[in-house]
């Protein structure tokens, strides 16, 4: 049931900083030069300017900034690369008995409509879990042919089902690592992010939201220190920044936590550009890292302020992470005592619903979340943008797509591992959110055309598009904290 809508006067100034949490301003800051103070505190006020926020779908459509050589990039793809693996596969490898039943036969010579490509895809999910390889290169060499249709291969739900056929290929053969050819990747992913951005409330409904959160759980305290998971280029950071920096006496301690030291040189950026943002604004700021590699690893963080724990698992424009990395992180930080844990979550790889189902029934349920997903950015688009959504498909759904199939565990056994790596939370309880960040999400998402609406039940935030959940916010805290008084609103 959806939350009940409320009339609350917001005064967070994450409502008045949504026209300035533009793609200017992200991008100032994640290319080495810092942000301009003044252009934030501009549009900090006690009353949020309407006109301005309305202004933020008017630009949704400006998407100059994509260069020639990323359009080219995205068209030039070799679509042929899993043909041929999977041809190659069929005729090389497999052997195919002479008395095959005749689904198999039906699959291989009866012309199919593109309407069964979905119940094609299902087909060669049960395969998977079945372990009948040889079958399994039959449907997806089907698949594929079907899909090398250049006549009707424009369409977002062919495509979809292309990356669908090709985990299904990478989850058969095992694959080490996915083939997708990387096509000018530091560009090509900052303008996919920058588009996403745009389109779609996804991105700044998780930001947002948990920076939310983290400001009612500190206020009233002045220092206040923070351990990030996947901190990536800190983007999330800078309005928080904002908002501490108005309290008098408030300092602001980042630590990021790191899974593999190759990363440690752009993390070292990231804190970089966040100290040198505080300055200009004069926020007291520390920065550190720490590569993660077990949980004893959190014994050498020095923890005397106000600890919260942000930690945003598998979102879209996100690296995939595994779920005994997310256990250690969630057992590290639990040991420390954190004040409040917010977490932000895809719905897709919701803990609670993973480990009870079977590789199918992932499948399927990624089928549908990825389509409502890419049916969500669509329509943000009009016709003649359609390079734009490519990218993101290229950079983000694509890649995605690939790792759900291919590292969903088929036995049940490992999918326990994905249950345990929420075991950490057990010491603590959800809480509800509050009303003013209940009406914050629901006036962000009022922004973005289409058909967006925000739930809020059982002490989760959800983003949804039209009935399914996109994306989903929770905060945490220890069970022995004191319970609030229960309030009407929720």
């Amino acid at each position: 049931m959806e939350f009940e809508e409320i009339h609350y006067d917001i005064e967070s100034s994450y409502i008045d900083l949504l026209p300035e949490c533009s793609l200017e301003t992200i991008f100032c800051f994640q290319n080495d030069e810092p942000l301009s103070s003044s252009t934030l505190e501009d549009v900090i006020s006690n009353e949020v300017d309407i006109e301005r926020l309305l202004q933020i779908e008017g630009d949704l459509m400006d998407f100059d900034f994509i260069d020639q050589e990323t359009i080219m990039g995205i068209e030039d793809v070799d679509e042929t690369v899993l043909d041929h693996e999977v041809n190659q596969d069929v005729q090389e490898n497999v052997d195919f008995p002479t008395d095959e039943n005749s689904h198999v036969k039906m699959i291989q010579d009866e012309p199919l409509e593109e309407s069964c490509l979905t119940d094609l895809l299902v087909i060669g999910a049960e395969a998977v879990e079945a372990e009948n390889w040889p079958f399994v290169s039959i449907v997806i060499a089907r698949l594929t042919n079907l899909l090398s249709d250049r006549e009707n291969g424009d369409q977002p739900l062919r495509r979809l089902a292309s990356f669908f056929t090709q985990g299904l290929h990478y989850k058969s053969i095992s694959a080490p690592e996915m083939l997708l050819e990387s096509v000018s990747q530091q560009t090509s992913s900052m303008s996919a992010f920058q588009i996403l951005q745009e389109l779609s409330p996804y991105v700044k409904f998780a930001h947002f939201t948990a920076n939310q959160a983290i400001l009612e759980a500190t206020q009233g305290d002045q220092e206040v220190h923070v351990i990030d998971f996947d901190i990536m280029e800190g983007i999330q950071w800078p309005p928080l920044m904002v908002d501490l920096a108005k309290r008098k006496d408030t300092s602001l301690r980042i630590t990021a936590i790191i899974g593999d030291s190759i990363n440690s040189g752009m993390i070292q950026q990231t804190g970089r550009r966040l100290k040198e943002f505080a300055d200009s604004i004069n926020l007291l700021f520390v920065f550190d890292q720490m590569v993660m590699a077990e949980e004893e690893d959190f014994k050498s963080i020095e923890v005397g302020h106000t600890l919260i724990v942000n930690c945003m698992i598998h979102q879209l424009h996100m690296p995939h992470r595994s779920s005994s990395l997310v256990k250690t992180f969630l057992g590290g930080v639990s040991k420390l005592s954190p004040k409040t844990v917010v977490l932000v979550e895809e719905e897709l790889f919701n803990f609670s619903k993973i480990p009870s189902m079977s590789f199918v029934e992932f499948f399927c349920e990624a089928l549908h979340h990825y389509t409502a997903l890419s049916d969500s950015l669509v329509s943000g688009l009009s016709g003649g943008y359609k390079l734009a959504f490519r990218i993101i498909e290229k950079e983000f759904l694509g890649r995605r797509i690939l790792d759900s199939v291919r590292q969903f565990p088929c036995e049940k056994s490992e999918r326990k591992m994905w249950e345990d790596g929420f075991s950490p939370l057990k010491e603590f309880r959800p809480i509800p959110m509050s009303s003013c960040n209940v009406s914050q999400a629901k006036f962000l998402v009022s922004l973005f055309s289409g058909e967006y609406w925000v739930q809020h039940e059982h002490c989760r935030l959800s983003l949804c598009w039209k009935s399914r959940p996109l994306t989903t916010a929770s905060i945490w805290v220890p069970i022995s904290s004191p319970r609030p008084a229960r309030s009407t609103l929720f």
